[in-house]
């Protein structure tokens, strides 16, 4: 199993607060590479999310959740070669 991160909670939290992304680039809540980063779902630092909590006020639940997905049998790794040794 690998953990996916989802920022959806936090779309929502925005939506049902009136905050728009234009907001929290003008406010300075984040910059362009992390509401990028969040866009596209990748990691963001513990001090970006205490940053986007007291200014939505809200919880890291309200702006990140980890989803599990299965994934295949780990493919094997491939074979040494020994050069006859």
């Amino acid at each position: 199993m690998i953990s996916i991160i989802d920022y959806s909670p936090l779309w929502n939290t925005m939506a049902r607060k009136g905050v728009t992304q234009y907001r929290l680039l003008k406010d300075g809540a984040v910059d362009n590479k992390t509401l990028d980063s969040l866009k596209k779902d990748k990691n963001i630092t513990v001090l970006t999310l205490e940053r986007l909590c007291a200014y939505l006020d809200c919880t890291p639940n309200d702006v990140i959740r980890f989803t599990e997905r299965k994934t295949d049998a780990a493919p094997s790794p491939p074979p040494v070669e020994t050069d006859g040794l």
